[in-house]
């Protein structure tokens, strides 16, 4: 199952969130293949600089960036070559849902389903699923 996992989802596991950690789990296992851009990675390594959003996190920053870096040798590069727009709420989601069309993936895995599912364009292969329902689909 090709993947775009948010950053939510990678901060809950470092946080400690079962789910979340699972969604990590089952890319390093192979049954999943997370999709990664530039946009994305540096959504990542933001995250990985502010201290106060980690601050509850029992992984030390040496930790996380370990972490994340064994993310990134699962992740699948992908070029963005068409910005579809789909007007999502937040603009700054935009570009995950642009990652999973021109990835080919099945799902984004993310904790903000309720925004990411209200994009002006639909894309009825791309499902939106929390970190909870994940596992139910993967193969």
């Amino acid at each position: 199952m090709r993947v775009v996992i948010d950053t939510n989802v990678f901060s809950g596991a470092c946080l400690g969130s079962k789910p979340c950690a699972d969604v990590l789990r089952a890319c390093f296992m192979g049954r999943a293949t997370p999709l990664m851009e530039t946009t994305l990675l540096t959504e990542y390594e933001t995250l990985l600089q502010r201290e106060k959003p980690l601050k509850r996190s029992r992984l030390s920053p040496a930790e996380r960036e370990e972490l994340l870096d064994s993310l990134l040798a699962r992740c699948e590069w992908v070029r963005i070559y068409y910005g579809w727009r789909p007007n999502l709420p937040d603009e700054g989601d935009n570009h995950l849902v642009e990652l999973a069309i021109a990835g080919g993936a099945e799902a984004i895995v993310s904790r903000n389903a309720r925004d990411l599912n209200r994009s002006e364009l639909l894309f009825p292969a791309l499902a939106i699923l929390s970190p909870e329902h994940f596992s139910e689909r993967l193969p």
